[in-house]
């Protein structure tokens, strides 16, 4: 045996096997907390947002493109972007704006 491998296995704890589990559990948690529940909550409440869109709320496409609810369909919404001129997007596609943060003015 070499000396290296004699100081490696006087260095290695008892029971190594555990530590490797502990701490792969470890970042299961860390990601959980961290990445996959603050994403969960947010789907949720654009989820809730989407299915209390009525007509006259102010929205914004995930193009960019921001308007006023006309119509509310099951699976579509049709906005009005400027006077008579309307247009029907996917319901999963808009999002409601902030009340602080609304279209540009004309």
């Amino acid at each position: 045996m070499s000396l290296l491998s004699v100081l490696l296995q006087a260095a290695a704890p008892a029971g190594g096997n555990y530590g490797m589990l502990i701490m792969m559990a470890l970042v299961f948690v860390v990601f959980y907390f961290f990445m996959i529940r603050p994403q969960s909550k947010r789907q949720k409440e654009i989820k809730k947002q989407r299915d209390a869109m009525k007509a006259g709320d102010s929205v914004v496409t995930s193009g960019g493109i921001y308007g006023k609810v006309k119509d509310v369909k099951e699976t579509t919404v049709t906005i009005e972007i400027a006077d008579n001129v309307r247009i029907k997007v996917d319901k999963n596609s808009v999002f409601a704006t902030p009340e602080d943060i609304q279209a540009p003015a004309k």
